[in-house]
């Protein structure tokens, strides 16, 4: 992510172009674009499956702290996270473990660094029968037997989620993803590695698809992590259709954030809840609250807690991918870095979404979580447009070869080997499920387990 200064995000916001400029600080050159890799997965019991307490998450994570390079970050007294010198690991409400990776130049980079991790993750928890799924969604603990993550601010988000949302808790708790930072050289550019970011969510539910259960069972849809985002809360999730008016620009983005209500401010290191109404950005820049001014850091705190399949803060984050076993999470990065940072390949890929209307794009975004690469696209389906955007992306990669000759490419495997099957990952986990709760947690652990499954040669 692009960070700005400590001191520049102390200062009160007295105009509006400081909230353009904010999104603007944004903006890099072609020749220092890179990708930001984050991967949740869910930690669970080696042995029942079920989700895993936060007292041996804790554990855990001290000793992963020991390993070295890691410095623990700590909310009252509880260990919630750890900074290394260029990439963090958090922990998600329900305990799920994030990397947040630093923003790298090529796949190479993120793959050593994914690779890196999973050894580390895999050396830490071994004494304590703990293991790693990328998996979309908790296949068997259901939410009131998750704990809660002892974070203060959690404490207010929690509760509002049961009001605005029949799924946010869920959300909080259950649900696990990937997510993939990517840079833009204008508003312009911005704006439309947005649009073709927000046609491509069903694409990416639809190839990624990997959360075919929830509380136990089969829940109906191959994307499970899908419908819960969809429920979670309407005023600040879902796919932006006012992106793709012809006008569309920061100040869009803008508008659309000083609107959606705030959770809380911070403040001398305590939260402010300001959940009980619907007191948006725009009524905190006009009254302030309890003789507290707006604040860029305030900003910048409530754009991270706008949800949308894809936001601005002020990197591009793209959300739609479930979480994935740690061989195939590098194939989203790759694809987007094929497409987005190629002006032939992103030209083409926007291009197959030209006469496409809200309808349509709501149509999608609500069938390809159930129907994965068999929904309908024009005449054809979703298996289809994937496997020539992964054409798109191969040629993108191609000419944006590296120096030393690597093939990015490479990550596309995967991904493409799903496409030309037809089958996701949430139908061949379906696919003779067994019976007994012992043979369902091993094959989870084969089928998303962190091992690490990489070959030596991957990330060369």
């Amino acid at each position: 992510m692009t960070t700005l200064s400590k001191e520049h995000l102390s200062a009160p916001i007295t105009n509006r172009q400081q909230l353009v400029d904010y999104l603007a600080a944004g903006e890099r050159p072609p020749s220092e674009w890179g990708i930001g890799l984050e991967t949740e997965k869910l930690v669970v019991d080696r042995h029942s499956g079920e989700a895993a307490t936060y007292p041996r998450i804790a554990a855990f994570m001290k000793r992963l702290e020991a390993l070295g390079g890691w410095r623990g970050i700590y909310d009252n007294d509880h260990l919630v996270a750890l900074i290394g010198p260029d990439s963090s690991i958090t922990l998600e409400p329900g305990g799920q473990l994030e990397l947040s990776g630093r923003l790298c130049p090529d796949m190479y980079c993120c793959c050593r660094d994914l690779k890196e991790h999973a050894e580390q993750i895999a050396e830490a928890a071994s004494p304590l029968d703990l293991a790693f799924l990328g998996l979309g969604v908790q296949p068997f603990t259901p939410l009131n037997k998750i704990d809660w993550l002892p974070k203060a601010r959690y404490e207010i988000m929690g509760p509002y989620m049961q009001r605005c949302g029949s799924m946010g808790q869920r959300m909080m708790k259950q649900s696990a993803g990937v997510q993939v930072n990517l840079d833009f050289s204008s508003e312009e550019d911005c704006i439309t590695k947005m649009r073709l970011a927000l046609s491509l969510v069903p694409v990416f539910y639809a190839l990624f698809a990997n959360s075919p259960f929830l509380d136990g069972q089969a829940s109906g849809l191959l994307s499970s992590r899908a419908l819960i985002w969809e429920n979670t809360d309407r005023d600040r999730t879902g796919i932006l259709p006012f992106l793709f008016r012809d006008d569309a620009g920061y100040d869009t983005y803008i508008d659309y954030a000083l609107d959606v209500p705030m959770y809380f401010l911070h403040r001398q290191q305590r939260y402010i809840d300001l959940t009980q109404s619907r007191f948006t950005f725009r009524r905190f820049l006009a009254e302030g609250v309890d003789g507290e001014v707006a604040l860029l850091s305030d900003w910048d705190l409530h754009l991270s807690t706008l949800f949308p399949e894809v936001r601005l803060r002020p990197q591009i984050e793209i959300r739609s991918f479930d979480s994935l076993p740690d061989c195939l999470a590098l194939a989203p990065p790759a694809l987007l870095k094929g497409l987005f940072y190629d002006e032939s390949s992103c030209r083409e890929a926007l291009a197959l979404f030209a006469d496409q209307d809200d309808a349509e794009r709501h149509r999608l975004y609500g069938e390809a979580p159930r129907l994965g690469l068999e929904t309908r696209w024009k005449d054809q389906t979703l298996r289809d447009l994937a496997l020539r955007l992964l054409a798109l992306a191969h040629a993108g990669l191609n000419r944006q070869r590296l120096e030393d000759g690597g093939d990015e490419g490479r990550f596309l495997a995967p991904a493409e080997e799903i496409a030309l099957s037809g089958e996701t990952l949430a139908q061949r986990l379906l696919k003779n499920w067994p019976q007994k709760r012992e043979e369902q947690v091993e094959r989870l652990i084969k089928h998303c387990g962190y091992a690490p499954l990489f070959s030596p040669s991957d990330c060369a």
